[in-house]
């Protein structure tokens, strides 16, 4: 078995420019939640320039914003419109922002269920990107039980990191076959100043890496109601408690979208080979929004890849500790998510789950199938007083 992955560092020029795009991003969801985005930027010798759709309410300074993500000065321009009416019309009703099928994966290969030869590169280049925090690459090949490490960093000389590998490999307890570092030379032009860069580049390292296939577009710059990117970061949630229910090597997850329209086309999960249909999950762009990508800092995810990686707050490998909490009482179980909304269920006696939701003070029943931890709706800022009333009526019945 081969396996190669790599991961570039926050200052190679495509990962500064999907850092710039999700910094305005962030900048407008401050001010205005319902920001809608698709900011594009392009950088490299002497000129970066910010471009794509914007719809919002907020004020943001993009000249500064750029200055202060690159670092240092550097010759700005700007070309931003609104989004297009005939795309918003169907977002406007809670469809997709576009088509397309979003991949989502979890494989046991290590604590943050991404593959290992991409997890290895991850925390190889974050290694050395602590002493040389400037533009650079780590690759890693695992073959056959033994490593071979590739590593290419600005201002890094070869034998420097040479040792640091070396450590990396015993800290890791990889079988070091051979290593390259900074292969053609040691190098100090490294940035915008020796190559030009462009958000949506570096797809399979914000992704899982090369094993895994990639479907949707890039995620850099884009809110919420794009599937490309919140629907990915479903995808993976279902993945990572797919591979916990399961008890599994491997889960592969497909969700497919029209634009304008809410539900999925497809919505699949390969589980150790085996096909299952997804269900009990509130797959629409407005419920997987609901769900916890409200307040998410999108910056922090353009820099060292968008999924495992321990990001507080939308860290989708460990999602069900994450998002939600169960507690149980007697027959009745109450679901909490983290923005502080609770679904109250009751268990039949034939094993059968039906739900009520706490709508101000009044139950409504909602039917659910799948397994029970899918068995959820998220509500936000119900009245605590609710959820207590409820629970006394579901055990009365």
């Amino acid at each position: 078995m081969i396996r190669t992955a790599e991961v570039v560092t926050p200052n190679h020029p495509d990962k500064i420019c999907d850092r710039i795009s999700d910094a305005i991003l962030d900048a407008c969801l401050e001010q205005d939640p319902n920001t809608r985005a698709a900011i594009e930027t392009m950088g490299g010798h002497g000129i970066i320039t910010v471009t794509g759709e914007l719809t919002t309410k907020a004020y943001v300074d993009i000249n500064s914003i750029v200055k202060k993500v690159y670092g240092k000065d550097i010759g700005v321009q700007v070309n931003i419109v609104r989004q297009s009416p005939e795309i918003a019309q169907g977002v406007d009703t809670g469809g997709a922002g576009d088509q397309g099928i979003m991949i989502g994966y979890a494989c046991n290969d290590n604590e943050e269920y991404v593959p290992q030869e991409y997890y290895l590169a991850r925390k190889l280049a974050q290694e050395i990107y602590k002493i040389y925090p400037y533009d650079g690459k780590t690759q890693v090949t695992l073959k056959n039980g033994k490593a071979y490490i590739v590593a290419s960093f600005q201002n890094a000389p070869s034998i420097e990191l040479r040792k640091i590998i070396d450590k990396f490999a015993l800290d890791y307890e990889l079988q070091l076959q051979d290593t390259y570092c900074n292969p053609a030379g040691d190098w100090t032009l490294g940035g915008f100043d020796a190559d030009a860069g462009l958000t949506g580049r570096k797809l399979a390292v914000d992704n899982y890496g090369p094993r895994v296939p990639i479907g949707g577009g890039a995620f850099s710059g884009k809110d919420s109601t794009k599937v490309d990117r919140s629907a990915a970061y479903m995808a993976r949630r279902i993945a990572v408690e797919f591979l916990k229910e399961f008890d599994a090597e491997e889960v592969l997850v497909k969700l497919a979208y029209a634009i304008g329209h809410d539900q999925p086309l497809e919505s699949t999960a390969i589980v150790d080979g085996r096909l299952y249909e997804i269900d009990g999950y509130d797959l629409t762009p407005n419920g997987i929004i609901n769900f916890g990508l409200k307040n998410l800092h999108s910056v922090k995810t353009a820099e060292w890849g968008h999924m495992g990686n321990n990001l507080v707050g939308y860290n989708m490998s460990d999602s069900v500790k994450k998002w939600y909490e169960m507690q149980e009482d007697g027959e009745t179980l109450i679901y909490e998510s983290p923005d502080g909304g609770k679904t109250v269920t009751s268990r039949t006696l034939g094993g059968d789950i039906s739900e009520r939701v706490i709508v101000k003070g009044k139950t409504t029943p909602i039917v659910s199938e799948g397994h029970k931890k899918q068995a959820y709706q998220i509500l936000i800022d119900y009245p605590e007083e609710s959820i207590l009333e409820a629970a006394r009526i579901l055990k009365s019945e």
